[in-house]
C-alpha cells in the first residue's frame, strides 16, 4: 500500500517517534478480528497463535490488525501492508499503546477528576479530550478502570485514542498513580469471600533480593507486566496465566547467585490470581509449577 490516508499519515508519524499505533473504527473501538482470530478460545487458539489479549496469552503472527491493543506496532511495513489497508481506509481514528512506549495515561473524564489531579498529581504533559484530559507520565504500569470516580489508568494491556501532542514536558510516573491501582486491588473482595481471605500483600524490593544481579527497574517492570496479564483474565485463564508469569520470572533469575526474593514474587503472582477469582491453593500450585517457590498458603 503506497497511498496513505490522513489517519495512516498520523500513524506513521507516531510510529516514527516510538509510539506503537493501530487503527480505530468510527466508534473509537479497534477493528474487528479477522476470521482466523474471531473464535479464539483457550482450548483452541486462533490459527495465528493468539496475541496477549485480555483473556488468552501467547504470540500472534496474524498479518491483520487483530486483537485490539496487542496489534499496535511501530513497524511502517506492517502499517502500510495490504493486510492493514482496508482498516486504514475505514478508520475513524488512531490509537496508541502507552505501555508499549513505556508511558502511562491517567484518563480524567470530568471536571471533578481534573480538579483532583491538579491538587494531587505532579504536573506533566496534558492532552485535552472530548470529556476531560489525558495526563501522560513516563513509565509503564498495570492498567485499571475506575481507580477513582472518573479516572482510568491506561498503560500495559490497553490502548488510548490519539488526541494530539498536548502541552508540557512528560515527567516520571509518580508513586501516587501506582498506588491508585494497588488500592483498588486490595479493597476488592474475591467472589464469595471477604477481603481478609486474600493472601498477604508482600512487596518485592532489594531487601529481599541481596543476591539478585538485576536492577530494581528490570525486576519491577517484568513483574508489573506479568501481574497486568493476570489481572486482565477476569473471566477465565488466570490460573494458566499465573503459571506462565511464574515461569517467566523464575527463568529471569536462573543465573543469579541469589537470594532474589523469589518467594515474594511468588506471593505477588498468587495475589493477582486470587484477585480475579482463582482459589488461593490452586494459584499457589500454578506458581510453584512455574518455578517460583512460595510460602505455605491456607487450603481453599
Amino acid at each position: 500500500m503506497r497511498t496513505t490516508t490522513g489517519h495512516l499519515r498520523t500513524a506513521l508519524w507516531l510510529a516514527g517517534i516510538g509510539l506503537p499505533v493501530l487503527p480505530l473504527r468510527e466508534s473509537k473501538l479497534p477493528v474487528g478480528n479477522c476470521h482466523a482470530c474471531t473464535s479464539s478460545k483457550a482450548a483452541s487458539p486462533c490459527q495465528c497463535g493468539d496475541r496477549p489479549h485480555m483473556k488468552y496469552a501467547g504470540p500472534c503472527h496474524c498479518p491483520a490488525p487483530c486483537h485490539g491493543w496487542a496489534a499496535a506496532t511501530t513497524d511502517p511495513d506492517v502499517l502500510t501492508s495490504p493486510a492493514w489497508a482496508r482498516a486504514w481506509h475505514q478508520a475513524g481514528g488512531v490509537a496508541y499503546h502507552p505501555g508499549g512506549a513505556d508511558l502511562t495515561v491517567v484518563d480524567l473524564d470530568n471536571a471533578a477528576a481534573i480538579a483532583w489531579a491538579r491538587q494531587a498529581l505532579p504536573a506533566t504533559k496534558v492532552v485535552p479530550t472530548t470529556r476531560g484530559e489525558h495526563w501522560i507520565y513516563r513509565g509503564a504500569m498495570q492498567s485499571a478502570n475506575k481507580v477513582r470516580p472518573g479516572i482510568d489508568i491506561k498503560s500495559l494491556m490497553a490502548y488510548t485514542v490519539w488526541r494530539g501532542p498536548g502541552t508540557g514536558p512528560i515527567t516520571a510516573l509518580p508513586d501516587i498513580v501506582r498506588a491508585l491501582v494497588v488500592r483498588e486491588e486490595s479493597t476488592r473482595p474475591r467472589r464469595g469471600e471477604v477481603d481478609s481471605s486474600s493472601p498477604a500483600r508482600a512487596t518485592w524490593d532489594r531487601s529481599v533480593a541481596t543476591g539478585c544481579r538485576h536492577t530494581d527497574t528490570f525486576v519491577q517492570t517484568g513483574l508489573a507486566r506479568g501481574l497486568a496479564r493476570i489481572a486482565a483474565c477476569r473471566e477465565e485463564g488466570a490460573g494458566s496465566t499465573a503459571y506462565g508469569v511464574a515461569r517467566f520470572l523464575a527463568n529471569q533469575h536462573a543465573a543469579c547467585p541469589g537470594p532474589c526474593g523469589l518467594e515474594t514474587l511468588g506471593l505477588q503472582v498468587i495475589g493477582a490470581a486470587v484477585d480475579v477469582g482463582v482459589p488461593e491453593a490452586y494459584a499457589a500450585r500454578a506458581v510453584t509449577r512455574g518455578g517460583l517457590p512460595v510460602m505455605a498458603v491456607r487450603a481453599s
